[in-house]
């Protein structure tokens, strides 16, 4: 670190030393870098399912229900179904003209993480016709 000093005649020095700051201002800059969150990237595949043993169930053009019990098993219209082949069903409803309606009912001791790990996946269907069963269950007397 270099200082400048006064002239020759000993007059005081009559500029800002800079020095300092410029040091504070560097181990800031070290602690910002430090506490920025790394970031990670994933990419999730959705892999195809065989075809041969999980053959799909034909889409209710009028309405379809989806159903969560307490364990947080899904079932589609009364077969049990995971995220990936309830996105396939939401994708072909979404096709159809008219969309058919599709009735939710997520039991009352479900989880609700669950829920709507389930309500996001309609969403991103583009799901225009959503309704939801069996309210009267959460009815307080």
């Amino acid at each position: 670190m270099a200082m400048s000093g006064g002239t020759e005649d000993g007059e005081p020095m009559g500029e800002m030393n800079t020095t300092p700051l410029i040091d504070v201002m560097l181990v800031l800059l070290i602690m910002f870098i430090i506490t920025i969150p790394i970031q990670t990237h994933a990419v999730k595949v959705d892999l195809p399912q065989d075809s041969s043993t999980n053959r799909p169930q034909e889409v209710d053009p009028v309405k379809n229900k989806i159903v969560i019990d307490p364990q947080g098993n899904l079932s589609w219209n009364g077969a049990p179904v995971n995220e990936v082949t309830l996105t396939q069903y939401l994708d072909q409803t979404a096709q159809m003209s008219p969309q058919p309606e599709l009735h939710f009912q997520p039991d009352a001791e479900a989880k609700y993480d669950r829920v709507d790990q389930v309500l996001a996946i309609i969403k991103r269907a583009n799901v225009t016709k959503l309704g939801f069963i069996g309210n009267e269950q959460y009815r307080e007397f």
